[in-house]
Formats: C-alpha cells, sequence, structure tokens
C-alpha cells in the first residue's frame, strides 16, 4: 500500500525509485513489524490478562513450569497483527504468492485462535478435538496448494528441487498437492511442538526467516540464481518482505518473551507461523532445505513420534519426557541453557542450509 504510493512519486523526486528494491522493502518491513510489536505488546499483555487469557499449565509436564500459570497467552494475534500490517504496508500485494502468504498465516492462526480460546476461556486442557484442529489444517493447506498448483507461469510448479545438485529436479505430478500439504500441515505442528519453553520457538523462527529469506531472495534474482545454479523462480523474490515481516516481529516479540516470559505466544502463533514457514518451503521449492533450516523442528517432532511409539510397543519411554526440550529440563538443565543452546546448534543449521547453495 505504502510501497505503491510512495514509488508513484519517482517520476517526481528520483530518490522514491529505492521502493522498488525489495531488500530496502524488506528491510522497512523488519523495522515496521518490530515496532508494531513493541508499541502495542504492553497494551496486549494488559488486555489478555484482563480477560483471563491465561496459560494453563499441566500438571504432568516439568513442575518447574507450574509458576509459569496465569501467563497471559495468544500473544500470537500479536506476532500475526504486525506480520500482516508490515507486509500490507511494503508488499506488492498485487503479486500472488504475497496473498497466498497471508492467507497461510492468518488462517492457520485462526485455526490456533480457537483451539486457544478453548483453553483458555472454556479451561478445556486438550483445546479442540485432535481430528477437528488437523483435520482444519489440511483442508486450508489443501486450498493453499491448490492455489500455486494451478500456475501456467511456473514451469516448475510440480518439481521437487534436490540440495546439492545443480538440475536434479523430481516431477511429482498430481502427488506435489499432498506432498505440499504434507510440507505444510507438518511445519506448522513441528513449530507448535517445539512451543514449549520460554523463546525458544519464537528465536528459531527468527533464525530460520533469515535463512529462508535470503534462499528466496537469490531464487528471485535472476542474476544470482544463474550465478549459484539455483531455480529461477521470477515472482518469488518478493516473499523476501514477508520474511523480513515476519523476522522483525519475531524479534520484537522475543523481547517479551523471552525467560522469564511476560506472554506466551499460544497456539494462535505456533501454528501460523510454523504454517507460513511450511507455505514458504513450498513456493520456494526449498522443502527439503526447510528440514534443514528447521532441523529443531523436525528433532522436536520425532522425539514426540519415537516417544509414543516407543510407550505403545513396549511400554517404556525413551526420554524422560517429550518433546525433547523438556527431556534436558528434567536432566537439570536450567530453562536459559536449553534455549540458547537449541538455538546455537539452529543458527548452525541454518548456515548449513545456505551452504547448500555453493556445494552444488
Amino acid at each position: 500500500m505504502l510501497y505503491k504510493l510512495f514509488y508513484s512519486f519517482q517520476d517526481v523526486y528520483s530518490p522514491f525509485n529505492v521502493f522498488r528494491y525489495i531488500t530496502f522493502r524488506a528491510a522497512l518491513a523488519v523495522i515496521t513489524a518490530l515496532l508494531i510489536t513493541f508499541i502495542l505488546a504492553p497494551w496486549i499483555i494488559k488486555k489478555l490478562r484482563k480477560l483471563s487469557m491465561t496459560q494453563y499449565i499441566r500438571d504432568d509436564g516439568p513442575k518447574t513450569h507450574l509458576d509459569k500459570t496465569g501467563t497471559p497467552t495468544m500473544g500470537g494475534i500479536l506476532i500475526i497483527l504486525s506480520v500482516v500490517l508490515s507486509v500490507v504496508m511494503w508488499g506488492d500485494l498485487s503479486n500472488k504468492f504475497i496473498l497466498i502468504m497471508l492467507l497461510a498465516i492468518t488462517g492457520f492462526g485462526l485455526i490456533g485462535l480457537v483451539d486457544d480460546y478453548l483453553k483458555a476461556i472454556k479451561r478445556n486442557p486438550k483445546g479442540m478435538k485432535g481430528w477437528y484442529k488437523f483435520g482444519a489444517q489440511i483442508v486450508l493447506a489443501l486450498i493453499i496448494g491448490f492455489m500455486f498448483y494451478h500456475d501456467p507461469e511456473d514451469p516448475y510448479i510440480a518439481n521437487l528441487s534436490i540440495p546439492f545438485f545443480k538440475s536434479w529436479l523430481i516431477d511429482l505430478g498430481w502427488f506435489y498437492i499432498p506432498f505440499s500439504i504434507l510440507v505444510i500441515v507438518g511445519a506448522s505442528n513441528a513449530v507448535n511442538l517445539t512451543d514449549g519453553i520460554d523463546g525458544l520457538a519464537i528465536g528459531l523462527v527468527g533464525i530460520a526467516c533469515l535463512a529462508n529469506g535470503a534462499l528466496i531472495y537469490i531464487s528471485g534474482h535472476a542474476g544470482f540464481s544463474k550465478y549459484l545454479h539455483v531455480l529461477y523462480l521470477p515472482r518469488v523474490g518478493e516473499l523476501t518482505v514477508f520474511c523480513g515481516a515476519m523476522f522483525g516481529a519475531a524479534l520484537g516479540f522475543l523481547w517479551y518473551n523471552s525467560h522469564p516470559a511476560d506472554i506466551f505466544m499460544g497456539d494462535v502463533g505456533s501454528l501460523g507461523l510454523g504454517g507460513s514457514l511450511g507455505t514458504l518451503a513450498v513456493i520456494s521449492k526449498q522443502e527439503i532445505v526447510l528440514a534443514l533450516v528447521g532441523g529443531i523442528f523436525v528433532i522436536e517432532t520425532f522425539s514426540v513420534m519415537i516417544q509414543v511409539i516407543s510407550f505403545k510397543l513396549t511400554g517404556k519411554r525413551v526420554f524422560k519426557m517429550a518433546p525433547i526440550h523438556h527431556h534436558f529440563e528434567e536432566k537439570g538443565w536450567p530453562e536459559p541453557k536449553v534455549i540458547v543452546r537449541f538455538w546455537i546448534v539452529g543458527i548452525i543449521l541454518a548456515l548449513l542450509s545456505l551452504a547448500t547453495l555453493k556445494v552444488r
């Protein structure tokens, strides 16, 4: 919105020409989302506490978490609001992929909002019934999949790109839609599972946004993509602005979500952000790289699966508690140490994902 307005003045005053550059608008998106979060967070925290939108702490979790009872939740509303406003201001709304991303973050956020409402207001510790929640995610991912699958301008629409190889593409055909559903829904729930201790998930999301932003910008740049032998996807570069907005919102929210947290993002935030990361990966053909960028999210998910399967088959647990961040808490690691060490691993994995650009 502001992007088009300011750019229209470039014929009158040449410095306004800078608004045509994606990198400049991505930087503005970071700053805008960060400022919106900083300005609104104190008011939203106060409002959520007044409305009794507070976190329900399960008594079967780590005992050190019991003192978190009463902390406001549903802070993801602030994150999504910051991202959407920032993207609307600085993104090109005529770009189909920007609209898809706005649908992804708000759609998955709404599913999480219903779940949070049932937990916080109705005091139902399980929230939405599992199949309702999972079914809604699948339907939304299916809609998103169809939106970009029927795109005559994209010659790689049903192709899966393999990292470390210059031109190894696998044509999945119609199977690409269920595959994209798996990636999007899987990413949404993986972030949700990781959001168990103060600042862990939002910090990792911020790291993933930086790595994804770099990958997406290169894919949308004719010169860089040719030099690095990456698929050139002309309209995808605009999503760098979306990644910038997500990073700014994540950074701002981390200020209030760091240990000890003043507010939790809730499912509205974790499902919305996770669904967005999955959708970004599908649009940019970086589905496999996403598993590396978000390696901690993958590990957290598999730790839960391993724990459940092991207990059902043998009656024994592999971990002291799942997801795996709780395992380390039960081993005696202080919560801040778990968080920072997981962030360090997340940074290393993000750097490895960027290394795939040269190792081809």
